[in-house]
């Protein structure tokens, strides 16, 4: 096989609860044509008696072992609704070439499911949980905000209506959409946190939830020490009362200031060495849900609020290097931004940082004793950038009166990384680790 000028050898065919009688014209021709038929059993059993002859299943775990050893064959893979829409096809975009395969879609179930509840769109948040943490949900919970949601399986309607409640928007309405464009085709509405475990009964596996969120005026924050509101702003310098901490926290206003200057952009990975409670790298993932994020923490209780920190903010793909830079730095992706809160003074770390810094990259490092400030000083007139002397003082009661009081006055060395005179090779999100324990 030539493979400078692959051949479309693989039909991808999007198939819905109508079966084989809602495809067109050209995704059965690939079918009738095809010497193997890959699918989950559900999607086989939707074929004539003829096709299914062909078919074979996906294997559990999930993998695409089974293209793999077909290729160069005539192959159909059978998949839910759209493929390249929370499905199968964003795996065998990033497995084959582009001119291997050919991708037939039919209306997706998030398609489905706006157009029963006459919610546009453009305007609709969507989420999948099939496969994915509970928790990313809390990253898309706004007032007023419409979100639909793949559910895993017959479980997730409860599973989502607990969450709901449990974070101040148990008065949002949940629209539960089962076997959407079939004969068994049905739909029920209940208020989060009146959910019920009969109402379970009336739920189908394959099923797709529509949330209307709607936020009490103010409730406690489950886990926290305030009364706020339950929504979060989409801007860096979340209060710090919302972090579990044990005082290893970037403050507020510094935080703010700090993420200015990384600049997330989407795509980019960023590097928190010596992390603390996560707050830097959760506030990165959340300015775009393409932004990475790798925690470095030594610190066993740290590394527990971490996992506690980025559940709760919707990011629990943040990954957790659970050792001591530098030596937890090695084999990481080459970052786009590094931040480094806590190690300054530590022998090797920032040398290690700024060689695995990418041309173009930024670096923010925050001092406050005056060894590290004096460090900085020093590869600040090596390397450039800006010094910042940043000095936060809130007021507080004394006595009858108020005064100011002021936290630890932060040096802070900022600086982009120079370019190289040849192209640095692309990003690629599959590169990110998941947590890793470093001996």
């Amino acid at each position: 096989m030539d493979r400078s000028a692959p051949t479309a050898w693989l039909t991808v065919v999007g198939i819905g609860e109508s079966g084989y009688a809602g495809l067109d014209r050209a995704p059965r021709q690939a079918l009738w044509a095809a010497e193997h038929i890959v699918g989950g059993a559900r999607h086989l059993a939707l074929l004539p008696a003829r096709l299914r002859a062909r078919g074979r299943l996906w294997p559990s775990p999930f993998s695409l072992a089974p293209l793999h050893a077909l290729q160069g064959q005539r192959v159909v893979a059978l998949a839910s609704g759209d493929p390249m829409w929370f499905g199968v096809g964003a795996a065998i975009s990033r497995a084959f070439e582009p001119a291997s395969y050919t991708i037939w879609p039919a209306v997706s179930s998030i398609a489905l499911a706006a157009a029963r509840l006459g919610w546009p769109l453009d305007g609709v948040t969507t989420l999948s949980l099939v496969g994915r943490p509970l928790s990313a949900l809390h990253a898309v919970l706004y007032a007023d905000e419409r979100v639909i949601v793949l559910s895993a399986d017959a479980t997730t309607p409860a599973a989502v209506a607990r969450l709901l409640t449990s974070r101040g928007f148990g008065a949002s309405m949940m629209t539960i959409c089962s076997c959407l464009g079939g004969p068994r085709e049905h739909q029920f509405s209940v208020r989060a946190d009146a959910w019920q475990d009969d109402d379970s009964a009336h739920v189908d596996p394959l099923n797709v939830i529509g949330v209307h969120c709607v936020r009490a005026e103010h409730s406690r924050i489950e886990g926290t020490c305030v009364d706020a509101p339950q929504e979060w702003g989409v801007t860096p310098g979340l209060p710090d009362a919302l972090f579990a901490h044990d005082g290893q926290l970037t403050k507020r206003e510094q935080r703010a200031v700090t993420l200015a200057h990384l600049a997330p952009r989407p795509g980019e990975v960023l590097w928190d060495v010596g992390a603390g409670s996560g707050s830097i790298g959760i506030e990165w993932m959340r300015a775009h849900r393409r932004c990475h994020a790798i925690a470095i923490e030594a610190n066993a209780t740290r590394q527990g609020l971490i996992v506690e920190n980025r559940d709760r903010f919707g990011v629990p793909t943040l990954a957790l290097i659970r050792g001591a830079a530098p030596e937890a730095l090695a084999n990481l992706p080459a970052p786009d931004a590094i931040f480094i809160g806590g190690g300054l003074t530590v022998p090797d770390v920032l040398p290690r940082c700024w060689d695995a810094l990418r041309p173009g990259g930024r670096l923010v490092a925050n001092a406050v004793t005056l060894q590290s400030e004096a460090l900085l000083m020093d590869w600040h007139g090596r390397h450039g950038g800006t010094l910042v002397k940043l000095a936060v003082s809130h007021a507080a009661p004394l006595g009858g009166f108020d005064v100011w009081r002021g936290a630890l006055p932060l040096t802070m060395w900022v600086v982009t990384k120079g370019r190289a005179a040849t192209d640095t090779p692309a990003r690629s999100s599959a590169n990110v680790p998941k947590d890793r324990a470093d001996a």
